[in-house]
């Protein structure tokens, strides 16, 4: 069995931060979405994956992947334009060859293992295994109608009126015959071939398509809100105690709460869960919980809480930074007096005078 992790597309939603940095790369308490991605596939047996990449930002999926402590045999797979995660199947077709394979959205997050779901699909003889979880709003995804054996009868893209509340994540596993279905669907409004419509071919060709309903939460980190609750959770579960940078005496760190190499706190609280990267400096500021900061960075008389602050920034005189994204080497400062709560969604190389 091969996997396919897709590393393609623009993140139109988290812009600006994606103007210049892949959505798959983006930091979940200081590490790279697509790392937690590459995580769970190691613990299956899969060592062939290839990688789904975009003209503009393949070279940086690359580059983050140069250190491979998974052991993984890497295929960089060029999507030349963003038309489908079926597409990106076709494109892939050399890489696959006639294996089955599990497909994995590079840009998700789920908080539980895809062991089991690799097990159930290699024992069931299906010709498909789709991740499912039950949400408030399934107008927004696609969505499955199964039977009380998890067999799956219908798929339906973003429906107006939902047939159930199962919505489709974004792993999947195949048996080669879904490279004939894809040859026969056609884009669908949204000029894409959508694999939803390369699953529905296998149904109707009366083709078996087991579901696993995941019980544990799912994370689209897509958007600002959606990657700054990952960042919550991923602190919460994952977070432990660990002190390697100085802490001076007139500082408090409280809870659980990583402090890495060469970072320095003077005069501060830190109140975990939160992650702290190397040689940044916090002094006389306050870093609440669900908080991480990159490497290389400056806090500086400010209160920062539930917010990504990126390599390089220096933040200086913030009352209140909350639920915030900061972009790399963005600077954000204080000019006149302002006690109101900030909530920023910041780019990279950036200047705020507030």
């Amino acid at each position: 069995m091969k996997a396919l992790v897709l590393s393609g597309g623009k993140g139109t939603r988290l812009r600006p931060l994606t103007y210049t940095l892949p959505k798959q790369l983006v930091p979940v308490a200081n590490r790279p979405i697509l790392h937690y991605v590459m995580d769970q596939i190691a613990q299956t047996d899969i060592k062939e994956v290839g990688v789904v990449i975009a003209p503009e930002t393949g070279s940086m999926i690359k580059e983050s992947l140069t250190v491979n402590p998974w052991g993984f045999q890497f295929e960089f797979i060029l999507q030349k334009e963003p038309k489908g995660l079926a597409h990106a199947v076709m494109v892939a077709r050399d890489f696959l060859g006639d294996s089955p394979f599990l497909m994995y959205l590079g840009d998700n997050l789920i908080g539980e293992s895809i062991l089991p779901f690799v097990e159930t699909f290699q024992k069931a003889e299906a010709e498909a295994l789709i991740l499912l979880k039950e949400v408030e709003d399934p107008r927004l995804f696609g969505v499955a109608v199964i039977d009380e054996k998890g067999e799956v009868k219908r798929l339906i893209e973003k429906p107006k009126e939902p047939p159930s509340k199962l919505a489709l994540v974004g792993v999947y596993l195949f048996s080669p015959t879904i490279h004939d279905a894809i040859s026969k669907i056609r884009p669908s409004f949204r000029g894409e071939l959508e694999i939803t419509d390369a699953i529905q071919v296998l149904l109707d060709e009366g083709k078996k398509v087991k579901s696993h309903i995941l019980n544990r939460w799912w994370l689209d980190t897509g958007k600002k809100d959606d990657l700054l609750e990952a960042n919550r959770v991923v602190l919460d579960e994952l977070v432990k105690e660990s002190i390697e940078g100085e802490v001076d005496h007139e500082s408090r760190i409280v809870g659980r709460v990583q402090l890495s190499k060469g970072a320095r706190v003077r005069r501060s609280t830190i109140r975990g869960p939160v992650v702290i990267g190397e040689d940044t400096v916090i002094e006389n500021s306050f870093i609440g919980p669900y908080t991480s900061i990159g490497r290389n960075c400056l806090i500086l008389n400010s209160v920062i809480e539930h917010s990504v602050v990126l390599d390089g920034a220096r933040i200086t005189g913030v009352e209140r930074l909350e639920d915030s994204v900061i972009g790399r080497n963005t600077t954000v400062g204080k000019s006149q007096e302002n006690s109101r709560a900030l909530r920023l969604m910041i780019g990279d190389d950036a200047e705020v005078r507030l």
